[in-house]
């Protein structure tokens, strides 16, 4: 990271969805701001702006984060997923995602993308996780229009028959 003199903007390199990616931002500038506005990576979404609401999850050297308290130069040389970088080159969905249209887990589709990233962190974390598992790994992700069982089956089925549910 450095800085640039004339307008004090940081010079961030790292790595957004496993591409080599290289931007000038403000020092007071969060990750979702970044990825929205200078990225162009809108996926993610704003919710609260303080961290409570998951819709603007991501995957930050393997730990899930909510990208609006993060600043952006904290991604210096790190591994940063967003919703984005889920599907395939080819345009085939993740599982995570096909799983969720497939249960209709999603409705106005604000939370949504934070839901599967929040997923999608878990189930590198455990493949195989029990329903009380995804319900705690999820309690920070808010949900105005679905409530939560539809997403919680969506994940189970993505995690696959052994967890008792498939």
């Amino acid at each position: 990271m450095s800085v640039t003199a004339a307008d004090q903007k940081l010079h961030i390199q790292t790595r957004i969805n496993n591409e080599h990616t290289e931007f000038l931002c403000e020092p007071r500038h969060s990750l979702l701001e970044v990825l929205r506005d200078i990225l162009q990576l809108t996926g993610s979404k704003e919710g609260c702006n303080n961290g409570n609401c998951g819709a603007c999850n991501v995957i930050l050297d393997g730990r899930l984060v909510n990208s609006c308290v993060v600043m952006a130069g904290e991604v210096q040389g790190a591994e940063v997923t967003t919703i984005e970088g889920l599907a395939s080159e080819s345009g085939e969905l993740h599982p995570l995602q096909q799983k969720f249209l497939e249960h209709a887990a999603l409705q106005c589709g604000v939370c949504t993308p934070g839901f599967i990233i929040a997923a999608k962190a878990l189930l590198d974390r455990n493949p195989d996780p029990s329903e009380h598992d995804v319900r705690l790994w999820l309690a920070g992700n808010l949900c105005r229009c679905t409530g939560y069982d539809k997403i919680i089956r969506a994940v189970l089925d993505t995690a696959g028959p052994t967890n008792g549910n498939g």
